[in-house]
């Protein structure tokens, strides 16, 4: 808010292999094979908070089949359920006091959030932001102003937010700023005022405005090209200055301490030579900076204060065979609520009371699953065609070792983004693939974040070439050790892993013998008409980021999969949704209707309730069944 192998076991190997050849259907070296529904079913209790006052925690429970907030009062075994939504999980929700609840919850997959409160007997349930096609965010909770929060609605211009002070209580909203049309994020200091915003100017340029009061006008600080990272993360205490991650002039993130009136920095507080920093935090109550966060393989802390470095210590001591976060704690920071995993295990949910030193579970979050029939996920590393370091992670089926795996059946699974990143922890659909007889092997290609400046821009302009050759390295790479069937490799992503699958199955027909594309990408020219009007303010960043339709207009034909159908031999199952506003349903037809009309029949799953990936719960059954069933008869 962690073996040695006897003859007989060779003997099992050997058969497992043996059989895998005659009867083309994976094995693992158990017998148990668990049921799937088990894998993506909604867990029991999940996203445990704590009320300010400590009185209560909240949990979200299914409700006829949908995810809904439930609160209780510590000490109780009896729980009230808030909230009654039956045709769409609640996305998030928070505590903004000790008498309310506010979550957000969009229709069918729009991404279009709308603000709800409910008082925690239940009674008085509004929608704040009840606006036909108007999209609600965050900004700040305020949690030191219980009964405000500060919200951006795209309502006057669907391209950009502007800023409201919302009054919980009555209702009522203040716009506290009218975006001029490139404000892309705005920062309030301590006392809930509005004094900095990052502007993007002359499209691909970022800017830093600040002002003293919320009387003055904002002016700018520090302009950057948007490839340099400088974020006001929150104000000092005093309210003087701004923490910030920044590298500029370097190439990883580092928590620095930024004058706020110049620009400048004034102090570097922590660098990781090899990540970059990812979160920094603090306390309210005692006002200081307690630690930052960066991802190796995992993810690690720096503590910069003594009393959270305690603390972490004090819940490891207990609880250190898993990992661990804090999801939620008291005003007073003497109540925790403390959340346990491992790549084996989705964790529970924990108690942990600072003044009488105990730690109490509150709930497993899936306890129909047992970490010892699961699959450890292996961190790795590879070397790309040109010499670039790979990292990522391979979870072969259990009871496999990178020892003693030989000719399994790969699954090779990029990531979405693609600017984002894949991490350790306990992945349902990869403990899935490994359960039926799949190893799993997870990327972090060029452009994945968390490596540095460098790492990221050597993606630019890269859909289809070295980035999609860093995907076909780590498979290559896994043949080469043995691990993997060269005739059994299958490609699976969603979004621009989606992309991925579609693209690897062009670029090298015969390498796949199947590929599933899932709310993917497959005409760079038409993806890019049909953002959401949020993102066009980020247009030119995309073209130098992607590539430009003018400049750049032969690669994206050659590197766009829909464009490319005639090239396409393997088996291929898509999924979309039909509301996707990020990736439009007409990129799955797209590439459906060009392979239609070469005669090849393409398995198709559109589900009218879903956007950018499927959420509801029998939608995910179908779509995981559907899989098992694609490579089961394609591997």
């Amino acid at each position: 808010m962690k073996s040695g192998i006897n003859a007989i076991m060779l003997i099992m190997i050997g058969l497992a292999v043996l059989m895998t050849a005659c009867t083309n259907e994976p094995k693992t070296m158990t017998s148990k094979k668990i049921p799937l529904e088990d894998f993506f079913k909604n867990p029991d209790k999940s996203s445990y908070k704590i009320s300010p006052g400590g009185k209560y925690f909240s949990f979200k429970a299914p409700y006829e089949n949908r995810m809904n907030v439930f609160v209780q009062e510590i000490g109780k075994d009896e729980a009230l359920r808030l909230t009654a939504e039956t045709d769409r999980d609640i996305a998030a929700y928070f505590w903004p006091n000790d008498e309310q609840v506010l979550y957000i919850k969009d229709d069918g997959g729009n991404e279009n959030w709308k603000l709800y409160g409910v008082n925690i007997d239940g009674s008085n349930l509004t929608c704040y932001t009840d606006f036909e096609g108007v999209r609600t965010e965050i900004i700040d909770d305020l949690e030191d102003i219980p009964d405000e929060v500060i919200i951006g609605l795209n309502k006057r211009n669907p391209q950009v937010f502007d800023p409201f002070r919302l009054n919980i209580k009555t209702g009522e909203m203040e716009m506290l700023a009218e975006n001029p049309g490139n404000i892309q994020s705005w920062i309030f200091d301590h006392d809930g005022k509005l004094r900095v915003a990052i502007a993007i100017v002359d499209g691909i340029n970022t800017q830093l405005l600040f002002r003293e009061t919320e009387k003055d006008e904002f002016k700018p600080v520090l302009t950057t090209n948007f490839k340099e990272t400088v974020y006001p993360v929150f104000f000092t205490f005093d309210n003087q200055n701004v923490f910030a991650v920044s590298n500029l002039n370097r190439d990883k993130t580092a928590v620095v301490v930024l004058d706020i009136r110049t620009g400048k920095e004034l102090a570097v507080l922590y660098e990781n030579p090899d990540y970059d920093v990812s979160g920094v935090y603090y306390s309210r109550k005692r006002k200081v900076l307690t630690s930052a966060s960066f991802e190796s393989y995992k993810r690690e802390r720096y503590f910069f204060d003594a009393v959270t470095k305690d603390l972490f210590e004090r819940l490891n001591k207990d609880l250190g065979d898993y990992e661990l976060g804090i999801s939620g704690y008291t005003k007073n920071e003497d109540v925790f609520i403390v959340r346990t995993y491992s790549d084996r295990s989705l964790g529970a949910y924990y108690i942990y009371n600072k003044d009488t030193d105990e730690i109490s579970k509150i709930v497993d979050v899936s306890p129909w699953i047992d970490e010892n029939e699961m699959a450890s996920v292996n961190p790795i590393k590879y070397t790309s065609r040109d010499g670039l370091t790979i990292h990522g992670y391979l979870t072969l089926p259990k009871g496999y070792t990178m020892d003693n795996a030989k000719d399994l059946p790969v699954v090779v699974n990029p990531h979405g983004g693609p600017w984002a990143r894949d991490s350790w922890g306990f992945n349902p659909e990869i403990q899935f693939l490994a359960n039926r007889g799949y190893a799993v092997l997870q990327m972090n290609f060029r452009g994945s974040t968390g490596y540095g400046k460098n790492f990221w821009e050597i993606s630019f302009k890269q859909w289809g070439l070295t980035m999609q050759d860093d995907i076909t390295d780590g498979a290559k790479w896994l043949i080469d050790k043995g691990i993997a069937d060269k005739d059994r490799l299958a490609i699976y992503g969603g979004s621009y892993g989606g992309y991925a699958a579609l693209e690897g199955i062009v670029k090298d027909p015969e390498f796949y013998a199947a590929a599933i594309d899932y709310v993917g990408v497959s005409n760079i020219f038409t993806f890019l008409e049909t953002i959401p009007p949020y993102w066009k303010p980020y247009l030119e960043m995309m073209y130098e980021m992607v590539g430009n339709p003018k400049t750049d207009s032969l690669q994206w034909v050659a590197t766009s999969p829909a464009l490319n159908a005639d090239k396409i031999i393997t088996p291929l199952f898509i999924a979309q949704g039909a509301n996707d506003p990020r990736v439009n349903k007409d990129e799955s037809d797209q590439i459906v209707e060009a392979l239609k009309v070469r005669g090849i029949v393409v398995e198709y799953m559109v589900k009218d309730d879903e956007g950018h990936g499927f959420r509801n719960e029998e939608n995910r059954f179908d779509f995981y069944r559907a899989m098992e069933k694609f490579l089961k008869e394609n591997l």
